[in-house]
């Protein structure tokens, strides 16, 4: 095999802490939605299994913050390689930046700014005894709740478009 085109180590662990970052933040979002979010509401009330949610949530938004700095490492290695003068072209194309940054903005969108909204409205929600306060709340709660499932949902289809097109170019690299 033709040295120049082999990838090197560093390169290959790139490859598979994105790969393993990459099952993280789409793995976990699809354990969550498949089998968790379920299991919790047929389990519990309404009440508790949304307060049990929000922990699970803080759990996965916390690994997504470890997948995100892990992928950020891989591409600040691949760009000390590239300055070093090894293996050309192993920078991310436009499709991964694209994905990764549009992925990267979504979560920290939900991490720092909508979910903690979100939680706060749910509080409010489960705290307010009043009839049409309690009403009030929850459909506050639920337009907020909406968005950020809407942008989870986003962010698992962008994941997955990523690991495709990860794999897709290690594959023809290394070929």
């Amino acid at each position: 095999m033709d040295e120049s085109r082999t990838p090197s180590k560093r390169l290959l662990v790139c490859a598979v802490v994105d790969c393993l970052a990459l099952a993280i933040w789409v793995g976990g979002l699809i354990v969550i939605i498949g089998a968790v979010i379920p299991a919790v509401f047929n389990s519990f009330g309404m009440e508790p299994g949304g307060r049990f949610l929000t922990r699970v949530f803080d759990g996965y938004n916390r690994l997504v913050l470890v997948a995100m700095a892990a992928m950020g490492g891989t591409i600040a290695v691949r760009g000390w390689m590239l300055q070093a003068g090894e293996q050309p072209g192993i920078m991310p194309g436009r499709a991964e930046t694209i994905l990764f940054g549009t992925m990267a903005l979504m979560a920290s969108l939900i991490i720092f700014v909508l979910g903690p909204q979100s939680v706060a409205l749910q509080e409010v929600a489960f705290r307010t005894r009043e009839e049409n306060a309690h009403k009030a709340a929850l459909d506050a709660f639920f337009r907020v709740h909406m968005i950020v499932r809407g942008l989870y949902i986003v962010n698992l289809v962008l994941g997955i478009g990523l690991l495709t097109v990860k794999l897709k170019s290690f594959l023809k690299k290394a070929a």
